[in-house]
């Protein structure tokens, strides 16, 4: 997996106690930090690891989701301290997620949920944990010569969603995403009917959408100069349904019919594409307020605040969203 390394100082500050935990920055662990705050937002992923039976699991500290279950618990408990989350940061090192590096925090987050599919002994629920965030999609891939269409279908774990170098909105990145897409030249693909490569025109659409939605906004561009980070403009709404927003994007044999959602996670990078941090934006699952967490210190904010992270030059900008669907069970009520 490749990795961008980043040059930080981190400022130990204490835990707030709001109704969420700090998580103190070790050995540069702020992108994982930042994904943990947004996995302790998704409690249906609580949920189906605390119907996991572990006592058979081994505990050699290797095991992602052990530690995973095991450090989502500890950000529960008691809110005057930072929690305790060094165990799941050295399982992740084990697992090829170094130490003293941080990586891409889009790469993290897929690497986490493959890792919890590898190595989660119950086949049941490793399948409802990967549930949660599947998109099912169908391809199709039409030549321009002979009109034969060739269809295939896969699943995502996040949405892609290429940016512009001026002002975007989440809406028209998503219909830019299924427009089809004409391949020619050194893109054309192979024909089985004309027996070689022909033009051809490919074309993205969705079979089944998530509970949990997750969204990259591909902020960083390679190029011959190296990697660089787009600061510009993306908006976003707090919720919106995806049957108004692309309505291109359905296949016919597309069966929901609530696709109605709701933000609950901004995991927001400032700075440059090899020098940079990154904190998390969470709507609490149980008392709903907005909290801004930047490693161990935690604050409530507003709505207004989370907006700031639409872009710009010198501020954190987001770089992907997580939204939950507003269907099925609500989340749950504020333990006392």
């Amino acid at each position: 997996m490749s990795s961008i390394r980043y040059f930080v100082v981190s400022r130990f500050l204490p835990s707030c106690s709001f109704g969420m935990r700090g998580l103190r920055n070790h050995c540069l662990s702020c992108c994982v930090n930042t994904l943990l705050q947004t996995f302790s937002a998704t409690w249906e992923l609580a949920d189906v690891l605390d119907k996991w039976e572990t006592a058979g699991v081994r505990t050699d500290g290797c095991n992602v989701p052990l530690q995973l279950k095991k450090v989502l618990a500890e950000m529960k408990r008691d809110l005057s301290q930072p929690a305790n989350h060094e165990d799941f940061l050295r399982c992740l090192d084990r697992n090829s997620v170094r130490l003293n590096t941080q990586h891409d925090a889009d790469e993290v987050f897929l690497f986490i949920l493959n890792l919890m599919k590898q190595q989660l002994d119950d086949q049941t629920l490793a399948l409802e944990i990967q549930n949660l965030y599947k998109i099912s999609v169908e391809t199709h891939l039409q030549c321009l010569l002979c009109d034969s269409v060739q269809t295939q279908t896969s699943y995502l774990l996040s949405l892609p969603l290429h940016i512009k170098e001026d002002h975007n909105s989440l809406e028209g990145s998503m219909t830019s995403f299924f427009e089809p897409q004409e391949l020619k030249g050194i893109n054309s693909c192979y024909c089985a009917q004309c027996e070689t490569k022909t033009p051809s025109k490919q074309g993205v659409k969705l079979l089944l959408l998530p509970r949990i939605l997750c969204l990259n906004l591909k902020r960083f561009r390679n190029s011959t100069r190296g990697t660089r980070k787009l600061d510009c403009k993306v908006t976003f709404p707090e919720t919106f349904d995806f049957s108004e927003v692309a309505k291109e994007a359905f296949s016919s044999d597309f069966a929901q019919t609530d696709c109605k959602y709701t933000l609950h996670a901004v995991v927001v990078h400032s700075g440059f594409a090899m020098c940079g941090h990154y904190t998390a934006y969470v709507r609490h699952s149980a008392n709903q307020h907005w909290y801004y967490a930047n490693d161990s210190h935690v604050k409530q904010v507003s709505w207004e605040e989370v907006q700031k992270t639409y872009g710009g030059h010198d501020r954190g900008t987001a770089y992907m969203l997580m939204y939950r669907r507003d269907s099925g069970r609500q989340q749950p009520e504020l333990s006392g």
